[in-house]
């Protein structure tokens, strides 16, 4: 468990519980019980289905819903409590951002780091760090999604945070501004900052984060380094190359030494048998070479964290679980930056 290792924590929560008040006085249990803990420094992907709690939990580190009970430390400090004494150390983007369409994005953050105290002198820098220093004078209504995206993230770099936290970044995004976004938040992480990512691709969470948490139904299903977690899986399938001519020999020999096989690509991949949890690439080769069969290729692939995110969340569904949409009462009631009105750019909920 993260908790074990020894790495002081950005964020940590223990038994915090979310429910909300639906029609009938009848209540929606959105967090139940649920121990988070993100080490400081890296990126920590926060992972689980539609409705499992993640943004709900996200809105009460942000101190902008109040949870029932538990509690929550962000950067050392418990909060709500004390959230004021960190509040300048934490970005976040937690809805899609906006800005003045007609402005630049560099006139964008003027007019932003006016409005939060930050100095004139950052716009550039941070324009930099999300490269998009050569866009600097472009409309914003000429940026893609993933330049928006950027901005966004920009924005919440004009303090300097310790901490990033980001809901869903790539949401809606084409290939290239999710690979954009990705290189932004390692970038982010080699400058020992934390960044706490929500993320439903699990494919692009396994590139950036070191370490993660898994939940469901608003509580704890795993956590730990994206490696230990796929290494401890043990072996997924195993990829057998064998003469063409043979495949289908050795289709029928290992399915009935009782393994769980299939022909693809003109290899045989092997997922395991009944009478044990993992494949054993070894016994695989045994069992063809007895039947004088012999591999001109073993190759043993892991679970991914998609799979295991699978395995894990299997049965999970929203049911009583779903996030709220964003609300006046919630979210957009408690802005990070100064209330926005029809005469000022805003960031959404960008801190």
């Amino acid at each position: 468990m993260l908790a074990e290792t020894g790495t002081p924590l950005a964020i940590e929560t223990h038994q915090l519980r979310k429910t909300y008040r639906k029609v009938l006085g009848r209540r929606t249990v959105a967090v139940t019980g649920l121990d988070l803990r993100v080490p400081a420094g890296g990126v920590h992907g926060f992972l689980g289905p539609n409705g499992s709690g993640k943004t709900t939990t996200i809105r009460m580190l942000l101190g902008l819903i109040r949870a029932d009970s538990g509690t929550m430390s962000v950067l050392g400090q418990p909060v709500p409590r004390r959230l004021p004494a960190v509040v300048n150390r934490v970005g976040a983007i937690v809805e899609q951002p906006k800005f003045y369409p007609h402005f630049s994005a560099r006139e964008n953050l003027i007019q932003l780091a006016g409005a939060i105290g930050a100095p004139r002198s950052k716009v550039d820098a941070v324009l930099e760090a999300v490269r998009l220093r050569e866009r600097a004078g472009d409309k914003y209504r000429t940026f893609s999604l993933g330049m928006k995206q950027r901005l966004a993230i920009a924005a919440t770099l004009l303090k300097d945070p310790d901490l990033l936290i980001f809901d869903e970044p790539t949401n809606g995004l084409d290939p290239a501004g999710i690979r954009e976004i990705r290189e932004t938040m390692r970038s982010l992480a080699t400058q020992g900052k934390t960044v706490l990512v929500s993320s439903h691709i699990l494919a692009e969470v396994e590139h950036v984060a070191d370490t993660v948490s898994i939940i469901g139904r608003g509580t704890l299903l795993a956590e730990g380094r994206v490696r230990d977690l796929i290494a401890s899986r043990g072996v997924a399938e195993v990829r057998v190359g064998l003469p063409e001519a043979a495949l289908p020999q050795g289709l029928a020999v290992l399915q009935s030494a009782g393994f769980a096989v299939r022909s693809q690509e003109s290899q045989l991949r092997v997922s395991g048998r009944v009478d044990a949890a993992a494949v054993d690439a070894a016994a695989v080769n045994r069992v063809l070479a007895q039947a004088g069969l012999y591999a001109h290729h073993l190759v043993s692939e892991r679970a991914g964290l998609e799979q295991i995110f699978l395995e894990l969340t299997a049965g999970e569904t929203p049911g009583g679980q779903a996030d709220p949409p964003s609300s006046s009462s919630s979210s957009s009631s408690t802005p990070i930056s100064p209330t926005p009105s029809s005469e000022s750019p805003t960031e959404g909920q960008v801190r």
